[in-house]
């Protein structure tokens, strides 16, 4: 497998940026590719060791485009995520000025991060989409529009200016990037861990979802993201993405599992990973009856029953 991760680019995005912030980062060559998809299947087909790439904000919740392919092809595996704080500068080319700017372009999710900011200083230009907001940037660049929402940083890389900087509708906005390979045998838990996966319904009938989160409220596990997602199957018919609180090595995840794996039509284990919001000093703590010593004590019980001997 080669030494390189893949990456949402091209140069200058967000995401290269939260990237480097990983120590292994700067052991591998780093490969922008244009899209959330061609970043993925490069891991697919072995020609990257992981891909790298955004997967939710705190504006908008999860980011489609991931989600969606993390539900379809060949099963992947998530190892680490990383938070970035998010502030936009308006990118333009030198000697552009506000008023001069009719058409400005950044991925689809940062138009709701800056939705109230250019209502106010831009309400009559055009916004038009781009694969990443480096792409936005280098399509300024090229003249194709007048200004791109992006970090201040991708200035310099393309040859622009930062005619405004500090914009976003939201104080403390966040993106969460994931680290995500081929699958393989999740890292050792950490006391402050993640696990995500996608649920799929047997059937759809009344409580059909409650069935499905009770797996979760009955073990005292926390949800952290929960997004419905369309299968293609037709109107009404989803899949359940799913962050939870723990380790799949904890006894109360791992039962909760179990039982999804007993109820759903299927399961897709995405993987258990380090949680970058808190260390494990600070996890919340479990509610009674739910730590793994409990769940073990309850069942030996069950088997001494069994064995006649309680």
């Amino acid at each position: 497998m080669p030494a390189s991760y893949a990456y949402l680019g091209p140069e200058g995005t967000f995401t290269e940026v939260a990237l480097r912030t990983l120590p292994e980062a700067a052991t591998r060559e780093l490969i922008p590719y244009v899209s959330v998809q061609s970043a993925l299947d490069a891991v697919r087909a072995g020609e990257a060791e992981a891909a790298f790439v955004p997967i939710e904000n705190s504006v908008e919740g999860g980011i489609t485009t991931t989600l969606d392919e993390l539900v379809a092809g060949a099963p992947l595996t998530i190892y680490r995520e990383v938070l970035l704080s998010i502030t936009f500068a308006l990118l333009v080319r030198p000697g552009t000025e506000l008023t001069d700017i009719k058409t400005v372009s950044a991925h689809p999710a940062a138009q709701p991060q800056v939705r109230n900011w250019l209502r106010a200083h831009l309400p009559d230009a055009t916004w038009e989409s781009a694969a990443s907001n480096a792409d936005a940037a280098r399509l300024v660049q090229e003249g194709r529009y007048d200004a791109a929402f992006a970090g201040e940083f991708a200035a310099a890389r393309y040859g622009l200016r930062a005619l405004e900087t500090g914009i976003h509708d939201a104080e403390n906005a966040q993106t969460r990037f994931v680290l995500v390979g081929r699958p393989a045998r999740p890292a050792a838990p950490t006391g402050a861990d993640k696990t995500s996966v996608v649920l799929w319904q047997r059937d759809d009938h009344p409580g059909a979802l409650r069935d499905l989160l009770g797996e979760f409220a009955s073990r005292g596990i926390n949800l952290m993201l929960l997004q419905s997602r369309p299968t293609g199957a037709g109107i009404g018919n989803y899949c359940f993405c799913i962050d939870a609180e723990g380790h799949i090595s904890d006894r109360r995840m791992a039962e909760a599992l179990r039982g999804l794996k007993r109820i759903c039509l299927q399961v897709r284990f995405l993987g258990s990973y380090p949680r970058a919001d808190i260390t494990a000093a600070e996890a919340r703590p479990t509610l009674p009856g739910t730590s793994d010593e409990e769940f073990t004590a309850a069942a030996d019980w069950v088997a001494r029953c069994q064995d006649g001997r309680f």
